[in-house]
């Protein structure tokens, strides 16, 4: 069974960041850490990026060849994968999420391994284009499974 402290430890390895200059760097900007992975080169990840920051976010973004493994350790079922992984402690974020689910999961705090809206839908947070039809962002529990958890 995981715990809510391995999966912040687990996300933290991931990251290559200790827990504790994650909790600095939040402490002196004032906001929660974040570090994204996303491929070289990728502008709509910069853009989500971008509007993690304009939320208050702390954000450190790192290029990754290996993405796809990176979501795939993190729990992200292929089938649901998104652009980019971030990690806010002790969640997973992968995709263009958008801040409302973002702020549902950290205000709650619930036993996931976190979040994901698959693909890059056009008028998400981050990408171009115009929003088409609602998001349906999926829930991920500690046993993998997969679950709608807001529509936006």
């Amino acid at each position: 069974m995981i715990t809510r402290r391995r999966l912040l430890v687990s996300g933290a390895a991931l990251t290559g960041l200790g827990i504790a200059g994650w909790s600095r760097a939040a402490l002196a900007a004032g906001g929660t850490p974040v570090m994204l992975y996303k491929m070289p080169g990728c502008d709509c990840c910069e853009g989500y990026a971008a509007y993690l920051r304009q939320h208050g976010f702390i954000v450190t973004v790192k290029e990754s060849q290996d993405l796809t493994e990176l979501s795939a350790k993190a729990g992200i079922p292929g089938e649901l994968k998104g652009c980019h992984t971030a990690f806010i402690a002790p969640y997973v974020v992968d995709g263009h999420v958008p801040i409302e689910a973002v702020q549902k999961l950290l205000a709650e705090r619930p036993l996931l391994k976190g979040l994901t809206l698959p693909g890059m839908p056009s008028g998400s947070p981050g990408m171009a284009g115009t929003k088409e039809r609602p998001f349906t962002v999926y829930a991920i529990d500690r046993d993998g499974k997969t679950s709608p958890y807001m529509t936006i």
